[in-house]
């Protein structure tokens, strides 16, 4: 529990203003633990089943405070003596701290996969939106340099940036179809479904850059939508990849992983199913 991050903190309760739904069957969302603290007087406190059977009972107060409560955990408060005063927070593991406290978009799922293979270094995040996989790589100890077009997608990881004072990571508000100049040299640089908003004539060059500076042995990973038979590219993205084509750029560099299976989109359809889409994803180490 030690290692455990507070990323909110509810306002002070007294006994006319603990909400209702506390005092019924309630549990924590996946990922989050709830710690109850007891400032002043008693509470009455239930442990239950998914079916609301009681499974343990206990009275906490100032001197034998509540224990963390674990994620999806069934509970309730049964009463609270009536000077009651006490304060409720959550707490997440840290690697999903910045995703729980500023309700980021989760780590990429190839950059978790990918982290384990990649010494702590610098890093260049191509198209990095709102920050989450910057936020994550800094987290890690990476010093990470983060483009975006978008300049309300920079403002938003600037406050956080301010708001946590980290250290060693840098934003920068970048079309990358008029400039994909790249003027350092990273040990890892990244595009996670950003290529495909970019024009297609901007690629080539954005590639041959990023390929350019990447350290000797660094690494290099991008995820972009495809254009297939089976799952045609959506009319609103002006780039997408053809069969083995990302591949094909990468001729010389050691491949630690291709593939071209089908993912998910964010948006949905007009059943309110995520879109499917086949993803282009290389990661590749420069010989």
């Amino acid at each position: 529990m030690n290692d455990l991050r507070c990323y909110q903190q509810l306002p002070i309760w007294q006994f006319t203003t603990i909400p209702q739904g506390f005092m019924r069957p309630h549990n924590t969302q996946q990922g989050t633990w709830a710690k109850l603290n007891i400032i002043q007087g008693t509470i009455h406190f239930a442990m239950l089943s998914e079916t609301g059977e009681i499974l343990s009972e206990h009275e906490f107060n100032t001197d034998s405070q509540p224990p963390f409560i674990p994620p999806q955990a069934w509970h309730k408060i049964v009463s609270a003596s009536e000077d009651v005063e006490c304060q409720l927070s959550f707490y997440c593991e840290p690697n999903i701290y910045f995703e729980k406290k500023y309700k980021l978009t989760a780590t990429h799922s190839e950059i978790l996969a990918a982290i384990p293979y990649i010494p702590k270094g610098t890093a260049l995040d191509v198209g990095c939106g709102t920050g989450r996989n910057s936020l994550y790589l800094n987290q890690h100890g990476f010093q990470v340099d983060a483009f975006d077009i978008n300049p309300q997608s920079i403002k938003i990881l600037d406050d956080i940036i301010q708001a946590e004072n980290l250290q060693n990571i840098q934003t920068d508000i970048r079309d990358l179809n008029t400039d994909q100049h790249i003027n350092s040299t990273y040990n890892f640089i990244f595009s996670t479904v950003v290529m495909m908003f970019l024009q297609p004539q901007t690629i080539p060059t954005l590639i041959q850059n990023m390929q350019q500076a990447t350290h000797l042995h660094g690494f290099n990973l991008i995820v972009c939508a495809m254009d297939t038979d089976d799952y045609p590219v959506l009319s609103d993205f002006p780039f997408s990849f053809k069969e083995n084509e990302l591949l094909d750029y990468y001729q010389g560099w050691k491949i630690l992983k291709y593939n071209e299976n089908v993912g998910e989109l964010h948006r949905v359809d007009e059943h309110g199913q995520r879109i499917k889409q086949r993803f282009a994803t290389l990661f590749a180490q420069k010989l």
